[in-house]
């Protein structure tokens, strides 16, 4: 009686466009800041980003009062985040409209917490 084989699990590489558009959040709307028009935000920075920047945030948060439990899911941490993975200056983050920054949120806890 011959052995049965199992299949193996190959995983299909992404082709580059797709992991680059995963990267690239498209805002809501067009947003002037600084002499640059900003439409989408590419946050391929965030697979650079070390422990480090994750204490720098923390530090940032708990030196401006906040104090939370799971600060990774707030979002003043999560635009502290981006502001350091783009390096758009915070103050962007802090202008964007309440659906943009729900959307930069959700990119960042989805970065941090998402299945691999």
């Amino acid at each position: 009686m011959s052995e049965v084989k199992k299949p193996e699990i190959v995983e299909i590489p992404k082709k580059e466009a797709e992991l680059e558009n995963e990267n690239i959040l498209k805002l809501s709307k067009v947003y002037k800041f600084e002499d640059t028009t900003i439409g989408e935000i590419d946050m391929s920075g965030m697979e650079n980003l070390t422990a480090d920047d994750m204490i720098k945030a923390n530090r940032v948060l708990s030196s401006s009062g906040n104090v939370s439990v799971l600060q990774e899911t707030s979002l003043e941490y999560a635009i502290t985040i981006a502001a350091s993975a783009t390096g758009l200056p915070i103050e962007f983050f802090k202008g964007l409209c309440p659906k943009d920054a729900i959307k930069v949120k959700n990119k960042v806890t989805s970065f941090f917490f998402g299945e691999e």
